[in-house]
Order: structure tokens, then sequence, then C-alpha cells
């Protein structure tokens, strides 16, 4: 996985693969039919890892708006190596398009999990008068996903802290009442 979110899918080797993993050519083989099939691995397990973090992060707070501000902190806490790398799902994207079905598939569940986490915390701050009740939870949580993809678009392009710090400020500020 980590190879993978380094140099991505196509600038990835095998021999990048055995050398990280310290597993020969023909044993990855035998386990992983190809470096696709491996790739695939690498995103399922990233997701999965993902979606564990973000439920940890919402299940220490005790409120909507808690669990909405340590989402946040935990968005604004990615060191500089870390935001270079980018995200390894929108890095994917960004490579395939939707160009393999497979690989999209995992893309595009990855985003829905993040965005029904999201909707159902917008939900209930909107049921307890936290959040604002202008637009639905599903196009709220739209937002905020989509703030987040584009900002770590932003930080593996090259783009200051400050500025990605200020788009997710605002886009997580513009939920609350």
């Amino acid at each position: 996985m980590e190879v993978f979110w380094s140099k991505g899918f196509r600038s990835t080797s095998f021999e990048d693969l055995t050398k990280k993993t310290k597993v020969k050519k023909q044993s990855l083989y035998g386990v992983f039919e190809d470096k696709r099939t491996l790739f695939l691995k690498a995103l399922a397990l990233y997701r999965d890892h993902n979606l564990q973090n973000l439920q940890e992060i919402m299940a220490q707070a005790d409120s909507p708006a808690g669990k909405i501000d340590a989402i946040l902190r935990a968005s604004l806490c990615a060191n500089s190596e870390d935001a270079r790398r980018g995200c390894l799902m929108v890095n994917t994207a960004l490579e395939f398009g939707v160009s393999d079905l497979e690989v999209t598939k995992q893309v595009e569940g990855m985003h829905n999990d993040v965005q029904l986490a999201l909707e159902e915390v917008i939900e209930e701050g909107q049921a307890a008068e936290q959040f604002t009740t202008k637009f639905t939870s599903t196009e709220l949580a739209l937002h905020l996903s989509n703030a987040l993809q584009g900002v770590r678009v932003s930080q593996k392009s090259g783009v200051d802290h400050q500025q990605t710090e200020a788009v997710l400020r605002t886009a997580f500020g513009l939920i609350m009442k």
C-alpha cells in the first residue's frame, strides 16, 4: 500500500514491491496473480483503515458539533509528508479516472463511506439544532466530502497549508448554525 501510495500504480514496479515487502517475485505472484490484484487489495486495506479511523475519531466526541470538530482537526493535522503524498484514493482517481471498473468501485466506495458517515453526523446535528437546515444532510455531506478531496489534491500539488486550512475551516464552518 505504501509503495502504491507514494509512487502510484503505473510507476510502481514489481521490484519496488518486492523490495518493500521483502518477498520474492514468485511468492508475490503466487499470492497475488498480478500487480493490479495486489493494488486492489491495497486500495481495500486503505479504505478499511480510513473508515475505521474516521469512526474512531467520531466515537471520541459526545456531540455532533464535537464530531465535526474532531474530523476537521484530524484533517488539518496531516503532516507535510502525508500532505505531499495526498490521499491514496484521490491519487488513484486522478491516475485512473474511470478506466478500470474495479478500481473505480473502490474509489467510489471510499467516497460513499465518508459521505455516509458525514451525513449521519450532520443529520444528528440538524436534529439537535447545532447545524444549518438550509441544506439537506446529504447536500452538506457532499460539500464536506468534496472539500476534503479538493484539499488533498491541492496539498499534493503543493498549495500552501494556510490556504488548504482556510478551505477546510470555511467548509466545515458553513454547516454550523
